[in-house]
C-alpha cells in the first residue's frame, strides 16, 4: 500500500504517524498509571482530556485518509480515555476500605486544629461534669433532672457479671446505632451556623456524660459503669469528637471564604468532610457493635479493660498511622501491555507487545 503525499499536499500516513506518535504515546502512558484518573495530579487529568481531544480529532482524519491498522488503533486508544474520563466508577470494597483506611486519618491530621479544638471542647467540660457531681448532688441536679438520674443509677446497680440477653444485646446495639449516630449528626450538622452549634453541642454533651458518669461513680457504683464502658469508648468518644470538628471546620468555611462565594467555601470543603464523617461513622458502628454485645458481656473486668486498652492502641494507630504510605504502596505496573502500542511509522501496521506485526 503505497503511503505518499496525497495530492492537496497533506501529510502522508507515515508522516502522520511520525508526527503524532508521541501525544499517543503520551496519552498511553497516563491511561496505564494504574490508579483511578481522579486521584492523579490536576495536571495529568489535564493533560489527558487535552489529549484525549487530540486523539479523537486524529481519529476522523485517520478514517478518512489512512488505512486500517492506524484507525484501529486510534479508535481502541479514544475508547479507553473516553472509559477513564467519563465512565462511570462502579463500586469497590476496595475504595470504601481506601477511604476509611487512608483518607480519613490523612484528613484528619491536615485538620488537627478542628480536631484539638474539639476534643477542648467536649473533654474538658467532661472532666468539669466529673469533679462537680462528686463534689456537689446539688451540681448534678442542675445539670439533670433527679429521674434521669436516679435512672443511671440503677441501671448500673447490678453490674453486668450475670451478663445480658442475646435478644436484648441485639436490640440495644439497634438502639446505640441510631442514638450515637444522632448525638454526632447533631454535633456537625449543626456546624452549618458559623460553627456555633458544634461549639455548643460538644460542650453539652461532655457536661451531660461528665455528671452521668460523675453521679455513678458518687453513688458508689463507679467500678460497673467504668468497666461498661472502657471497651466502646475509645471509637464512640473519638467519633463524636471528629463530627464535631468536622461541623467547626463546616463553620469556619462560611466565616473564611478565601474569596469565594459561601457556597463555593462549603463545596472547596466537601471531600474532606465527607472522610471525616464517613470515618467517624465507622468508628459509631463499630462502638454500637461493642456496646450491645461485648460491653454488657459476663467477661471478667479484667478482660475487659485488657481489652479496652488494645482498642484504644488501635484508634490511635490508625488516627495517626493511617494512610502515611499509601502513596508509595500503589499497584504496580504490569509486566505485560494488553493494549497495542502506536503504530510504525515505516510499516504503518501496529506493533503487538512482543514486536510481531499481525
Amino acid at each position: 500500500m503505497s503511503h505518499g503525499p496525497s495530492r492537496d499536499g497533506a501529510l502522508n500516513q507515515d508522516q502522520f504517524v511520525t508526527k503524532r506518535r508521541p501525544s499517543w504515546t503520551e496519552l498511553e502512558m497516563l491511561l496505564a498509571k494504574g490508579r483511578e484518573l481522579h486521584r492523579l495530579p490536576p495536571a495529568d487529568i489535564s493533560r489527558t482530556a487535552g489529549l484525549y481531544r487530540s486523539v479523537c480529532a486524529d481519529l476522523m482524519r485517520a478514517r478518512s485518509r489512512f488505512g486500517p491498522d492506524v484507525v484501529r488503533y486510534l479508535d481502541g486508544l479514544a475508547a479507553r480515555a473516553h472509559n477513564t474520563l467519563y465512565g462511570t466508577r462502579a463500586y469497590r470494597i476496595s475504595a470504601l476500605w481506601a477511604l476509611i483506611a487512608h483518607d480519613f486519618p490523612r484528613t484528619l491530621r491536615r485538620r488537627w486544629r478542628f480536631f484539638a479544638l474539639a476534643s477542648a471542647l467536649f473533654y474538658i467540660p467532661l472532666i468539669f461534669g466529673i469533679l462537680g457531681t462528686l463534689a456537689s448532688a446539688g451540681f448534678a441536679e442542675t445539670i439533670l433532672p433527679p429521674g434521669q438520674l436516679a435512672m443511671m443509677e440503677e441501671m448500673y446497680a447490678q453490674g453486668f457479671d450475670a451478663g445480658r440477653d442475646a435478644g436484648q444485646d441485639s436490640a440495644m446495639a439497634g438502639f446505640y446505632v441510631m442514638n450515637n449516630v444522632g448525638i454526632a449528626f447533631r454535633c456537625f450538622a449543626t456546624g452549618i451556623l458559623f460553627g456555633i452549634g458544634s461549639l455548643f453541642f460538644s460542650i453539652y454533651n461532655g457536661l451531660v456524660i461528665g455528671v452521668s458518669l460523675g453521679w455513678v461513680i458518687r453513688v458508689g457504683h463507679g467500678p460497673n459503669i467504668l468497666t461498661f464502658i472502657c471497651g466502646h469508648g475509645p471509637f464512640e468518644l473519638t467519633a463524636i469528637v471528629i463530627s464535631a470538628g468536622a461541623g467547626l471546620q463546616m463553620g469556619w468555611a462560611l466565616v473564611k471564604t478565601d474569596g469565594l462565594t459561601r457556597l463555593g467555601s462549603l463545596r472547596a470543603q466537601r471531600h474532606e468532610l465527607g472522610h471525616l464523617i464517613m470515618g467517624a461513622a465507622a468508628m459509631l458502628v463499630i462502638a454500637a457493635g461493642l456496646e450491645g454485645f461485648w460491653s454488657p458481656s459476663s467477661l471478667p473486668p479484667q478482660v475487659k479493660w485488657a481489652a479496652s486498652a488494645l482498642f484504644s492502641s488501635l484508634v490511635v494507630a490508625w488516627l495517626s498511622l493511617g494512610g502515611r504510605w499509601r502513596s508509595s504502596i500503589g499497584p504496580a505496573p504490569s509486566s505485560s501491555n494488553p493494549n497495542p502500542k502506536p503504530p510504525d511509522a515505516a510499516s504503518g501496521s501496529v506493533t503487538t507487545p512482543e514486536g510481531s506485526t499481525p
